[in-house]
């Protein structure tokens, strides 16, 4: 809800989906999310159509509110970090994720720690490492703030249990299943 250039933060991101050709947006919320639903509503106003999967009185962490969200979602579906404004292509993004075959996609950004710390090694279209606690000198990207899953990562979960998207992306590194 943040003010950027006269709009509040998410207005920006609700018009950049559309524009990217967005339909349906679900919300994943916490704390005060209700101040979000009452501003941006059902969507109608941004040309979109918006649900609300709120975290409950316990804070799930990113993983967990979108395995929450999970069952307003499709097979696959794209998660965009709230702080994130991101003028990629995102029909591209989703193209390369189906292509794949693997299970999860994150984007990645060449950083050389100027943004914010590296935390991925990326060569040749893969990514060999990502870790955000342990940095090496070949970790010159960063991760983008838009990936792309397939729902049955997801259901391995419980539907209250709390975790963070990056284990699940570590996880899914470890096992071969992480497209970039």
């Amino acid at each position: 809800m943040l003010d950027v250039n006269g709009e509040p933060f998410i207005d920006h991101q609700l018009q950049l989906l559309r524009d990217q050709g967005a339909c349906l947006v679900v919300l994943c919320v916490g704390f005060l999310g209700e101040v979000i639903e009452r501003h941006v509503g059902d969507g109608a106003r941004f040309g979109l159509q918006v649900h609300y999967s709120y975290d409950g009185e316990k804070l799930l962490g990113s993983g967990g509110a979108v395995r929450k969200a999970v069952p307003m979602l499709g097979d696959s579906f794209i998660v965009m970090y709230g702080d994130s404004y991101l003028t990629c292509d995102y029909a591209a993004v989703q193209r390369t994720f189906l292509n794949s075959g693997k299970m999860g996609l994150m984007t990645v950004f060449r950083n050389h720690g100027k943004w914010d710390t590296s935390n991925v090694e990326y060569a040749d279209g893969r990514i060999l490492r990502y870790d955000k606690k342990q940095q090496i000198p070949a970790m010159q990207f960063i991760d983008y703030g838009l990936g792309v899953f397939q729902r049955r990562v997801f259901e391995r979960f419980d539907d209250n249990e709390a975790f963070d998207l990056a284990g699940l992306y570590q996880m899914l590194l470890e096992n071969d299943q992480l497209a970039a």
